[in-house]
C-alpha cells in the first residue's frame, strides 16, 4: 500500500476515527455505559458553539464507538445535557450519574472543550463509558497555539475542528501585507470567523517592516497607519506577535550595524557588528512601544507579543536592560531550549535552533522569564510542545513522549513560578495528532495530572492494541533516550537534518571550467513559502562564537550520534515487533510509527555521513601526497556508495507515508522524487571523484 503526496491530510483530518471500540470493554463499577437509549442535549441558553459541540459529540459517537443518539432541546433521563452555568468560574465541570450526564461550562466556548474531553477519556478506554461523580478541568494555559499542520496557513473547517480535538486553540497566520502572507493573497477575515465560530482564537505572526527610528517626527503618525490599519482591517484578531528578524528597524545603537543583514556591507566589506534585528538595541524598547500605541490605539485589548528568540545568546546584563526598558502593555515571548549550553567530551555545543533533545529549559527562558516576571511583564512560552521541531525537518512529531512529557511537567513550573501562561506550541513545521498532543492535553490542567505512566500505556493500547503497547512504549523509551545523543548546530538542522537523505553530498574541490561555486539550489516547489531558501547544500561548519569550531566538533558529535543510531535501532526492532502483534485495524496505525522511525534512522546515518564527508574532503585537499590523497578519495566514494543504498532504503518509508518528507513551508523535500534526485547528485558526485583521481595521475 503507497499513497500519493498529501494524502496525509485525509487522516490528519480524521479527528474521529472509525470504529475505536473495543467490544470486550464492558463498563466496570463505579461507571456508566452510554447506549442508544440516551440522548445528546443543550440548554437553549448556550450559545452556537454549544450546538456544535453537540452535533461534534454525536458524530464522535457514531462513528468512533458505533452508538447512534439523537439530539434534543429536552433536559431528562438518560441525557448528556450541555450548558453554560454561572456556577462554573473557569472551564467545565462533568456530573456523571447512573440515569444523566452533564457538561456545564464558564462560557459557550468551554462547552466544546468539554464535549472533546469526553471523547479523550472514552477513547483512552475504548468504550463508550464515563466514571460515576463530578470532576472539574480548568485550563492551565490561556491559550495554546499552533500553525496548520496541513499547509502553510491553510485552515480549513476540517483543519480548526482537527487543531481543537488535539487540545489546541488559538491559530496563527503570516501577515505580509493586507490579505496577503507569503504565499499571496489570503482571505485573513474568512479564517478569522470560521475559527471563532469553534472558539479558537487567531494571532497574526507579524512580517511587515516598518524602517523608521521612533524619535524621527512623524513616527508614531506611520506606525498608527500600519498597524491601526491591520487591526481596523482583522477586528477578530486577537493579538501580533513580533519579533526581531522580522522587524530590522534603523536602530541607532552603536552597537549594531543599524542596518539589516542583508545590507551591512560597506564598500564590499561585511560589517560584523550584528544587525538590529539580532541584538537588544538601547532604543528597541521605544520602536516596540510605538507599535503597542498604534494596535491599542485601535483595539484596546489586542495583544502585543514581542519574542527575544534572535538575541537569547547575549549576556544576562544586557537583557535585563532591554526588560528594564520593555512597555508595559507587551508580552513577551522566550524560547524554552534554543541557546542551551551543553558540552560535549569537554566541547561547547550549544542548541542552535529549535529541538526536542533538550529536556530542561535553557539558562535564557529560565533568567528571562525570572526577569520578565519581576517586572510584571507578561509571558508567553515559545514550547514546541507539539512535538516536532527542526531535529528533523520534514516528519510530523518525533517519537520520543518521554522527552515532551519532561518538558511539559517543566512548563507547569514555569506556569506556577512565573506565570507563563500562554503557549506557542509549535513553528511553522505544524503539528500532528499523536502521543505528543495527547500529553499535551492531558498535562495542562490547572488542578489534575494523571498517573503518565498510565496515560502512555492507554495510549498505546489505543493506537496499537494490547499485544503491541508494550513493545511501543519500549520504542518510545529508547528514542527518547536517543534524543539525548542528537547534534542541534546550524549546519545539521539547515543541512541534513531539515530534508534527510534526500540531502547532496557535494564534492568539495571545484572542478570547473567557468569558475561557479559548489553550493547548489535545493530544488522546491516554486510556491513554497521559505523552500530552499532554509536549506544549505554545501555543508560547512557555520561557526559562533559561542561553540567550539566544528573540526574539533564534528569526531565527538560522530561519536554521539554512532551512540543515537544504535539505540534509534534497538527502537525501530522494537517498533517492527509492534507491527507483527499488532490488532489487525491497528496494523497500519503500527507500520506509520516502524516507518516513521526507518525514516528518522536514516536521517541520523546521512548526518554521519555527511559529517565523514566534510572530514575527508579536508583531509584531501590538505594531503601532502598523490598517494595519501587517493586513500581520502576512496573514504569519500565509499561514503557516497553508502549513502546511496541509505537513501533507496528511505523510499519504502515515503512511498507508504506521503506526511513523510514534507514540511509546510519547504514543501516536499524528502519524497520519492527527490531521493531519485539525491542519487543522480551523488551519481555527479562520482563522476567528479573519479576526475579528481585522474588529476593526480597526471
Amino acid at each position: 500500500m503507497s499513497e500519493r503526496n498529501y494524502d496525509f491530510r485525509k487522516r490528519h483530518w480524521e479527528y474521529h476515527k472509525i470504529d475505536r471500540r473495543d467490544p470486550g470493554r464492558k463498563p466496570e463499577s463505579g461507571e456508566i455505559l452510554l447506549t442508544e437509549d440516551w440522548k445528546i442535549g443543550f440548554a437553549p441558553s448556550c450559545g452556537p458553539i454549544a450546538e456544535i459541540a453537540a452535533d461534534d459529540f454525536q458524530d464522535y459517537l457514531r462513528k468512533s464507538m458505533g452508538v447512534s443518539l439523537p439530539l434534543t432541546r429536552t433536559d431528562g433521563p438518560r441525557t448528556l445535557w450541555i450548558e453554560v452555568s454561572p456556577d462554573v468560574e473557569t472551564g467545565f465541570a462533568v456530573d456523571v450519574t447512573g440515569v444523566h450526564v452533564t457538561v456545564a461550562a464558564s462560557c459557550d466556548a468551554m462547552t466544546f472543550r468539554g464535549t472533546i474531553h469526553l471523547e479523550d477519556m472514552m477513547n483512552l478506554e475504548e468504550a463508550p463509558v464515563l466514571p460515576l461523580g463530578r470532576f472539574v478541568r480548568k485550563p492551565l494555559y490561556n491559550t495554546r497555539t499552533v500553525h496548520s499542520g496541513t499547509g502553510l496557513d491553510a485552515y480549513p473547517d476540517q483543519e480548526l475542528l482537527a487543531l481543537l480535538h488535539a487540545g489546541y486553540d488559538c491559530i496563527d497566520l503570516f501577515l505580509i501585507g493586507i490579505d496577503r502572507n507569503r504565499l499571496g493573497y489570503c482571505d485573513f477575515n474568512d479564517v478569522i470567523t470560521r475559527a471563532a465560530r469553534y472558539g479558537i482564537k487567531t494571532v497574526f505572526h507579524n512580517y511587515i517592516q516598518t524602517r523608521i527610528h521612533p524619535d524621527e517626527a512623524g513616527a508614531q503618525e506611520r506606525f498608527d497607519a500600519v498597524y491601526g490599519e491591520i487591526f481596523r482591517r482583522y477586528p477578530g484578531v486577537s493579538s501580533i506577535g513580533l519579533c526581531g528578524e522580522c522587524l530590522e528597524f534603523p536602530s541607532r545603537d552603536p552597537a549594531t550595524t543599524g542596518k539589516p543583514y542583508d545590507e551591512s556591507v560597506v564598500d564590499g566589506i561585511p560589517d560584523t557588528r550584528p544587525s538590529p534585528g539580532w541584538y537588544p538595541c538601547e532604543d528597541y524598547p521605544a520602536y516596540i512601544q510605538c507599535i503597542e500605541r498604534a494596535v491599542h490605539k485601535f483595539k484596546p485589548d489586542a495583544e502585543v507579543s514581542f519574542s527575544t528568540y534572535n538575541w537569547g545568546y547575549a549576556p544576562l546584563e544586557l537583557r535585563k536592560k532591554f526588560l528594564e526598558r520593555f512597555p508595559e502593555k507587551v508580552c513577551l515571548s522566550v524560547c524554552y531550549e534554543i541557546f542551551s549550553q551543553r558540552k560535549l567530551e569537554g566541547l561547547s555545543t550549544p542548541v542552535m535552533d529549535y529541538t526536542m533533545s533538550a529536556e530542561e529549559p535553557g539558562y535564557y527562558f529560565t533568567t528571562e522569564c525570572e526577569e520578565a516576571h519581576k517586572h510584571g511583564i507578561k509571558l508567553t512560552g515559545n514550547v514546541n510542545t507539539a512535538g516536532i521541531a527542526w531535529d528533523f525537518g520534514c516528519v510530523p512529531m518525533v517519537p520520543a513522549p518521554e522527552k515532551v512529557l519532561h518538558r511539559d511537567r517543566r512548563l507547569r513550573e514555569a506556569a506556577k513560578k512565573w506565570d507563563v501562561r500562554n503557549h506557542y506550541c509549535t513553528h511553522h513545521y505544524g503539528w500532528w495528532n499523536g502521543v505528543a498532543a495527547d500529553l499535551g492535553k492531558w498535562s495542562g490542567w490547572e488542578d489534575f495530572e494523571p498517573d503518565y505512566d498510565l496515560l502512555l500505556d492507554k495510549i498505546a493500547r489505543r493506537d496499537y492494541g494490547k499485544a503491541a503497547a508494550p513493545h511501543v512504549r519500549a520504542a518510545w523509551r529508547l528514542w527518547s533516550e536517543a534524543m539525548s545523543f542528537y547534534t542541534a548546530s546550524n549546519e545539521d538542522q539547515y543541512g541534513p537534518w531539515r530534508v534527510g537523505p534526500a540531502y547532496p553530498f557535494i564534492f568539495h574541490p571545484n572542478l570547473s571550467r567557468t569558475m561557479s561555486g559548489k553550493e547548489i539550489q535545493f530544488p522546491t516547489a516554486p510556491h513554497a513559502h521559505f523552500g530552499w531558501r532554509i536549506i544549505k547544500t554545501f555543508y560547512t561548519p557555520y561557526e559562533n562564537d559561542e561553540q567550539s569550531p566544528g573540526f574539533l566538533r564534528y569526531p565527538a558529535e560522530i561519536r554521539s550520534l554512532e551512540k543515537m543510531l544504535d539505540l534509534w535501532n534497538k527502537g525501530l526492532e522494537k517498533a517492527r515487533a509492534a507491527v507483527e502483534l499488532a490488532e489487525p485495524r491497528k496494523k497500519d496505525e503500527a507500520r506509520r510509527l516502524e516507518a516513521l522511525g526507518h525514516f528518522i534512522r536514516n536521517f541520523i546515518v546521512t548526518t554521519i555521513g555527511i559529517k565523514r564527508w566534510w572530514r575527508a574532503n579536508m583531509a584531501l585537499q590538505n594531503a601532502s601526497s598523490s598517494e595519501e590523497a587517493e586513500k581520502y578519495l576512496d573514504e569519500i566514494e565509499a561514503i557516497a556508495r553508502a549513502e546511496a543504498e541509505n537513501v533507496r532504503d528511505t523510499i519504502p518509508a515515503v512511498e507508504f507515508d506521503s506526511r513523510l518528507g514534507w514540511e509546510p513551508s519547504m514543501e516536499y523535500v524528502c519524497d520519492r522524487w527527490h531521493l531519485e534526485w539525491k542519487l543522480r547528485q551523488l551519481d555527479s558526485a562520482l563522476r567528479e571523484t573519479a576526475a579528481y583521481r585522474r588529476m593526480l595521475r597526471l
